[in-house]
């Protein structure tokens, strides 16, 4: 079937196209240190902002979490929205010291509604310009005590949208957990530092980023409500022009799902929100890559076509598989080869990503040397479920349904874990 060839040499070039770059990348990450912002005098005042829905189990250590900061508390507000709650996060919130809006809207659901309650009653109640910047964490979520502190680094040299390095509080749980540890590792060390360093716009992943407040004047207030908010807003950022700058120092600690079926519906949601953003977004970026926008092109890439590509070859090569079994009994040796050479190459290109990050994060990573030699090792099968999920998101309604956090741990314990 040669035909079949053609269509791998096909597949291959487009891989290589799409993704050779972030090779690159990989190989920079080894010889080039993250930057550093310098110290500053200048101390700005932040609104911390985090949508909760039925977090009792967790907000509270965030905010604690947020209360041991370096940086003068007088010059942090923490607001949370206890957005339709059936539970006690709510008081659990203001018994930490938080700020508390309680929003009831069913219809309308997710983080980017939330966001756009809490800065409407910000203006509303203190001014527009009560804040300098407003930074967007997720209630599961540990702070650093340096957190603001470097942020606020990065923030004074001119900054307008500053993201962060994203490390997990339950790394060694389970491959699953481990799997997405790795992966958001991934993208701190071998894309957001990288393209920092090279002038290349960086991605917002969800959490742990620092908005200016021009920005919310100019958009008046939140307006990004597709399923991944925070890639649309990126996507926004970019095509208007906008690099988004990237703090390797200032570290905060995110909580992983232990469950497949949990995992699978999360990740469903994201891919339903990559084509949603590609759908909306995707001709413009695209006529910005053919002007010289090289990180409009990057977003594109991370808009997770890999997982589409990887979909449509498994599709053609089970076809082929099916068709050799009916019509072509002589042909399927070489069908089965070919599979299996496509599997071993896709499992030790994922393999090499794995060790790379490893070998340059491990010291950050809170797990034994077995748990993070395991997840190496099973990387390549967590990324080879996002081929299915894919799948999933093309032809089923992703819907938005929280996440249930259980890992109520401080800051302290976590770093107490570590020695």
């Amino acid at each position: 079937m040669a035909w079949l060839n053609i269509f791998n040499l096909v597949i291959g070039i487009l891989f290589s196209v799409c993704y050779l770059y972030q090779y690159v990348y990989m190989i920079l990450a080894h010889v080039k240190k993250p930057k550093i912002f310098p110290k500053t005098e200048h101390l700005h005042r932040f609104a911390i902002l985090s949508s909760a829905r039925n977090e009792e189990t967790v907000i509270g250590q965030l905010c604690d979490s947020i209360r041991a900061q370096s940086y003068p508390a007088s010059l942090i507000d923490v607001y949370v929205i206890a957005d339709n709650c059936t539970d006690r996060t709510a008081d659990v919130a203001r018994a930490h010291g938080a700020t508390v809006f309680e929003r009831n809207d069913p219809e309308h659901v997710g983080k980017g509604y939330a966001l756009q309650c809490a800065l409407e009653r910000i203006r509303r109640e203190r001014g527009e310009d009560a804040y300098d910047g407003y930074f967007v964490i997720d209630a599961d979520n540990l702070l650093d005590p340096d957190y603001v502190a470097e942020m606020n680094r990065a923030f004074s040299q001119g900054h307008r949208v500053v993201t962060s390095y994203r490390n997990s509080k339950n790394y060694g749980d389970n491959w699953i957990s481990a799997g997405y540890s790795l992966w958001f590792l991934r993208e701190a060390r071998h894309l957001n530092a990288v393209r920092q360093l090279l002038g290349v716009g960086c991605v917002v992943a969800g959490t742990g980023f620092l908005i200016h407040k021009d920005i919310i004047k100019e958009q008046g207030g939140w307006k990004h409500f597709l399923m991944t908010e925070d890639i649309e807003f990126t996507a926004e950022r970019i095509l208007c022009g906008e690099k988004i700058a990237y703090c390797h120092a200032a570290v905060f600690y995110d909580e992983q799902p232990v469950s497949f079926r949990q995992s699978w519906r999360q990740r469903a949601r994201w891919a339903k929100g990559y084509l949603q953003v590609l759908r909306v977004y995707g001709g413009r970026l695209l006529r910005a890559c053919f002007k010289g926008n090289f990180s409009a092109f990057d977003l594109l890439m991370s808009l997770s076509p890999a997982y589409f590509i990887s979909l449509l070859s498994v599709s053609v090569h089970l076809g082929a598989l099916v068709y050799g079994a009916i019509a072509m009994p002589s042909a399927l040796p070489g069908i089965l080869t070919g599979l299996l050479i496509i599997a071993v190459s896709a499992y030790l290109l994922v393999l090499l990503v794995a060790v790379s990050v490893m070998l340059l994060e491990r010291k950050r990573i809170h797990a034994t040397v077995m748990q993070m030699i395991l997840s190496v090792l099973t990387l390549p099968f967590f990324i080879a479920t996002y081929i299915p999920i894919s799948a999933s998101a093309i032809f089923s309604r992703a819907e938005w349904k929280p996440i249930r956090h259980t890992v109520g741990i401080s800051i302290d314990d976590l770093n107490q874990s570590k020695k």
